[in-house]
């Protein structure tokens, strides 16, 4: 970043150039490094066609593929439990995901719950999700 910085400044002979290549380049990499840092674990539940995940990290632009990948749609299960107790959601992409996750269980005939969502999450997830709405399933 900072090598970019002053390369930026020196060519352009402008400082103010040289300091919005050097922010630019610090978001672009901070957003990589916490977009890696998501981790889903899944286990099978005690009830046998059941089986529970739990989110941990931040959900956002950079780790909603991760997200999605995350989950095993393959597997025939009766119920799933996402436990997202130690995730938030930061965006309409992150919101994108989870209604994705949850729309292709539904889709495979499988029952989802959602739990421990973080009350500022979940007013993102309220007003932007569609999982929820009645008629989610069939659009």
């Amino acid at each position: 970043v900072m090598i970019a910085t002053v390369i930026v400044t020196v060519f352009t002979h402008d400082l103010a150039k040289g300091v919005l290549t050097g922010v630019l380049l610090s978001a672009l990499f901070f957003a990589r490094k916490v977009g890696r840092v998501l981790h889903v674990g899944s286990a099978a539940a005690e009830e046998g066609a059941a089986r529970h995940y739990t989110v941990i990290g931040q959900v956002f632009f950079a780790s909603a593929e991760s997200f999605i990948a995350a989950f095993d749609f393959k597997e025939v299960l009766q119920r799933v439990r996402i436990d997202v107790g130690r995730a938030h959601f930061w965006d309409l992409s992150a919101v994108g995901a989870l209604d994705k996750v949850v729309l292709k269980f539904r889709r495979e005939g499988t029952e989802v719950e959602l739990v421990g969502m973080d009350e500022a999450s979940t007013t993102l997830v309220d007003r932007l999700g569609v999982h929820d709405k009645p008629d989610a399933v069939e659009r």
